[in-house]
């Protein structure tokens, strides 16, 4: 069975195509047939897109006017071109997208109707820069491959449907609940992996772990995972709330934007941009929203990247806290995505403070971990883990398990 997934961001995306057996799936990811990476972000009116097939690595730059533009010479490299790994279209059996906001009207993977695409377009106010554009692969998809091919659209808030009302409601008047105003939670399928991931190194049952995960790239939140469900979440509303990001606010006082409004005149769609683009790690540190670049300005010196840094490691271990009193208590500590694999200053920092749980780190291992393995110390109670994301694979997974119902 041959599964394409498309992961569509706001300035990314990144598609797959795994070839998967008909019955139980092998617990370790099998390696993709064909993948692609392209980035509009970098360069307005341009792409860069890169291919990896079973017999070449390719790299182009094309102009576009949408991102939507980029589909279908990057899919048709699937079966065409040095980077060709079937013969035709007709192969491939389902796709699968990551669609960012299911509001409440989706709890699971779900196959695309002409409803579910009219109900999705409904949640594109709330994450514009993500729903707007699924719907657009989603849409190019139907054109490469005709409309009898199916599609299933994996929403990023259904792990989070498991948490609570006391949980789930804002506490503004009760009509915000019923109209839809609500705590959903986001990377809800990074999340669900990484938790189940967790279990497979820690050798034991997901029915019995509680687990912090922190899915911690551009775009950040944490989780609270008990016995294998979500609990609590530190995203909300949209993905804006919650932790510092990259160029994201995360939570910060609500009176600020009366005031902005009041004082200063600012309009909804400058406040979107502040809090969204001008803010977080770029925000404070006037630098980049790029964690890598924050840490080599801190070696030059630079006492506001050393700031921003900083709030970023405090707000990180006060949403922990919170995530851990929830749970009343934590097995596992889990670091996943670009910044949490890949930045070992901050792990040290958060363990550090953290210590009074009970982690311990082993320096060494947190310093140069393989990925997915456990870097606490072997005396540590607490465990902790550095997971690669893959969300491609838990979409993949989905896929699979909706084929064999029959996609309903």
């Amino acid at each position: 069975m041959n599964i394409l997934v498309i992961n569509g961001g706001s300035s990314t995306l990144k598609a797959t195509l795994r070839s998967l057996p008909d019955g139980d799936l092998p617990p370790d990811a099998p390696s993709p047939l064909w993948d692609a990476q392209v980035d509009w972000g970098r360069n307005p009116g341009k792409a860069q897109i890169r291919v990896r097939g079973p017999a070449a690595v390719t790299e182009t730059e094309i102009d576009i006017q949408s991102p939507a533009d980029v589909l279908k010479p990057v899919i048709e490299t699937i079966w065409s071109g040095q980077s060709k790994a079937l013969d035709g279209p007709n192969q491939i059996a389902v796709i699968g997208h990551r669609v960012v906001h299911g509001g409440i009207a989706f709890q699971e993977t779900t196959r695309i109707t002409p409803d579910v695409r009219a109900e999705i377009r409904k949640y594109c106010e709330f994450a514009p820069e993500h729903n707007r554009l699924e719907l657009e692969a989603i849409e190019e998809s139907e054109q490469i491959f005709g409309p009898d091919l199916p599609q299933v659209a994996v929403f990023d808030t259904a792990f989070h449907t498991s948490i609570s009302q006391a949980a789930a409601v804002y506490p503004g008047p009760y009509e915000w609940f019923e109209k839809g105003i609500r705590r959903y939670g986001f990377h809800g399928i990074s999340h669900q992996y990484a938790s189940r991931r967790a279990a497979l190194i820690l050798g034991r049952d997901p029915a019995v772990l509680r687990l912090v995960t922190c899915h911690l790239g551009n775009g950040a939140s944490l989780a609270a995972v008990r016995y294998g469900k979500s609990v609590d979440t530190t995203m909300g509303f949209t993905p804006l709330d919650g932790l510092m990001m990259g160029t994201r606010s995360g939570s910060i006082d609500p009176g600020i934007l009366i005031y902005l409004v009041r004082h200063q005149g600012l309009r909804a769609d400058e406040l979107d941009r502040l809090l969204n683009r001008e803010s977080g790690l770029k925000g404070v540190s006037g630098i980049s929203g790029d964690m890598r670049e924050i840490l080599d300005a801190i070696d030059k010196g630079d006492e506001r990247a050393r700031l921003a840094f900083d709030v970023y490691a405090h707000r990180l271990c006060r949403e922990i806290g919170g995530m851990v009193a929830t749970l009343g208590g934590m097995d596992a500590l889990v670091f996943t995505a670009g910044i949490g694999e890949n930045c070992a200053p901050l792990r040290a920092v958060v363990c550090e403070k953290l210590a009074f749980l009970g982690i311990q780190l082993d320096a060494g291992k947190n310093e140069h971990p393989a990925m997915d393995t456990d870097i606490a110390a072997a005396e540590s109670p607490v465990r902790v883990l550095v997971i690669r994301a893959d969300e491609d694979w838990e979409i993949a997974r989905e896929c699979h398990r909706l084929c064999g119902e029959g996609l309903t």
